[in-house]
C-alpha cells in the first residue's frame, strides 16, 4: 500500500465508522473482504478514502443490482487475441461492439468450446511460439493476450527485447511487433505487480514502450464491473504514440451483483460432488463460514498439519455468502486451500453456476471432461470484465459508447518523460 502524507481526503478506520455508522471491525472486515481499499498513513495507520467512503454503503450489498449480460452496438474495431481460453475476454469484447479477427490457445478443449458457440469466429489452436502474423500487420486495431506470469532471464540487464526471451510475453511482444495494433491489451493476475521484485513488469512495459507504445497498467476489482466475483486483475493498455491518444480505463461502479442474483434461475448442471467425510465437515460451516467456525477439534482433524501453519488460510472449508459477491473462482470448486462451497447446499459449485458467475451466457456450451470445464470457466477473463475493457478501447480509440463513464487516474507506466 502506497503512503500519503498530510492527506485530508483520507479517515482512519474509526473516522469511517463514524461517518458510516458502523463499527470499526466492520471497516476491518470490509477492507479485509476487498469491498475498500487503504492506504498507509505516517504512522503506520491505515487510511481510507472519503470518496471510497461515501460509496462504500452501496459497494457493501446495500445497494444490489440484478445480474445482466451488457452490450452496445458493434463498431468496425477489430481485434486478435492470443492465449484465448474459453473465449471470456473475446466475448465481453464483442459484446461491446468490437469483432474478433483471430484466436489463439494451445489448449485444445477451448478451442472446441469456442468452435462450439462461435462457429464463425477464427480460432487457431497453437503455440504462440510457432505464430507468424505479419499477414495482419495493418489490419488489426486491438491485440489482446493474457500472458503467464514469468520471470525473465536477464531482468536488470536492460537488453530490452532480449530481455524477455524464452518466456511466453516474448512471442506476445514478437507478434505485436509484427501485427502493429493500434492498441494492446495485457491482462494478468495482481502478482505480476511484484513478480521478481518489480522487475517483470518493468521490463515488459519498456519492451512496449520500445516497440512503440505509451503504456499505462492499472488494477481492477471485477466485483464492481458488473461481475458478481471478488476478483483483481492487472491490466496493462499501450496505444500507439503516434496516434497521440489518452489511455483510459474504466470506472468501478457504485453497486455491486450479489452471489443470490447471480444465481437466480441458473439452469442444473453437472459438478463435483464432496466426498462424505468432506460433507460432514462442510455441512458445520454456515453461510459465509470458513474453518474457523468449526470446533477446534475438528479443525485439527479437517486440516492436518496446516492447521500449524501462519496465514489466515480463509479459503479453507470456505462457504460463500448470498448477499455478497462470489470469492475468485479457481480451476477447482473442491480444492481445499480454496473451497468454493455452495451458500445453502453442501455441494461445490457446479459448472454453470461456475459459468454464471464468469458471467457467460447459459447457452455456452463448454467441450470436454467436467474438470475441463471447471479449468476453463475458472482461468477466463470474466465476459462483463471484458465489456467494460472493451468500452474503455473504443474510447480510447475515438468511438465511445454512450453511457459509459472512463477514468483517466490511471497508474503511471512508462511514458515519454
Amino acid at each position: 500500500m502506497a503512503r500519503v502524507t498530510n492527506q485530508p481526503a483520507w479517515l482512519t478506520v474509526h473516522g469511517a465508522a463514524k461517518e458510516l455508522g458502523v463499527s470499526s471491525d466492520t471497516i476491518r472486515r470490509w477492507h479485509k473482504k476487498g469491498l475498500v481499499t487503504a492506504r498507509i498513513g505516517e504512522r503506520g495507520e491505515r487510511l481510507f478514502s472519503i470518496k471510497e467512503i461515501e460509496r462504500i454503503i452501496n459497494k457493501s450489498g446495500r445497494n444490489i443490482h440484478q445480474f445482466r449480460i451488457p452490450k452496445a452496438k458493434s463498431t468496425n474495431l477489430k481485434s486478435i487475441e492470443l492465449f484465448a481460453g474459453a473465449g471470456g475476454l473475446a466475448l465481453g469484447m464483442h459484446n461491446a461492439g468490437i469483432k474478433s479477427e483471430l484466436l489463439v490457445d494451445i489448449d485444445s478443449d477451448c478451442a472446441e468450446t469456442v468452435r462450439l458457440n462461435r462457429p464463425s469466429w477464427n480460432y487457431v489452436c497453437k503455440s504462440v511460439a510457432d505464430l507468424d502474423l505479419r499477414e495482419y500487420r495493418g489490419s488489426v486495431d486491438v491485440m489482446a493476450g493474457g500472458f503467464p506470469c514469468q520471470a525473465f532471464s536477464f531482468a536488470g540487464n536492460k537488453r530490452g527485447f532480449e530481455d524477455a526471451r524464452g518466456t511466453l510475453f516474448y512471442d506476445f511482444a514478437r507478434l505485436i511487433s509484427q501485427v502493429k495494433p493500434r492498441l494492446v491489451l495485457g491482462e494478468n493476475v495482481r502478482g505480476l505487480l511484484n513478480h521478481d521484485g518489480g522487475k517483470t513488469l518493468k521490463i515488459m512495459t519498456r519492451i512496449l514502450f520500445d516497440l512503440g507504445y505509451e503504456v499505462q497498467y492499472r488494477l481492477l476489482r471485477a466485483q464492481f464491473l458488473d461481475v458478481p466475483q471478488k476478483r483483481e486483475r492487472l491490466i496493462i493498455f499501450g496505444v500507439l504514440r503516434k496516434e497521440h491518444r489518452k489511455i483510459v480505463f474504466p470506472v468501478e461502479k457504485d453497486y455491486i451483483i450479489s452471489l443470490r442474483e447471480a444465481l437466480r434461475d441458473v439452469p442444473p448442471s453437472k459438478g463435483m460432488s464432496y466426498t462424505k467425510f468432506k460433507a460432514q465437515i462442510m455441512a458445520r460451516v454456515p453461510e459465509g463460514g470458513y474453518w474457523r467456525d468449526l470446533p477446534p477439534k475438528i479443525q485439527r482433524e479437517y486440516m492436518g498439519a496446516s492447521y500449524y501453519l501462519g496465514g489466515g488460510k480463509t479459503g479453507m472449508a470456505r462457504r460463500l455468502a448470498w448477499d455478497e459477491p462470489s470469492l475468485t473462482l479457481t480451476c477447482n470448486p473442491a480444492q481445499k486451500q480454496t473451497e468454493r462451497c455452495h451458500p445453502s447446499e453442501t455441494r461445490p459449485l457446479s459448472v454453470r453456476e461456475y459459468a454464471r458467475i464468469q458471467c457467460f451466457p447459459d447457452d455456452w456450451e463448454f467441450a470436454g471432461s467436467t474438470a475441463s470445464q471447471y479449468r476453463q470457466i475458472g482461468n477466463a477473463v470474466p465476459v462483463n470484465l471484458g465489456y467494460h475493457l472493451g468500452l474503455a478501447i473504443r474510447e480510447v480509440l475515438g468511438i465511445p459508447a454512450a453511457g459509459a463513464p472512463l477514468a483517466t487516474d490511471f497508474r503511471p507506466g512508462i511514458t515519454d518523460s
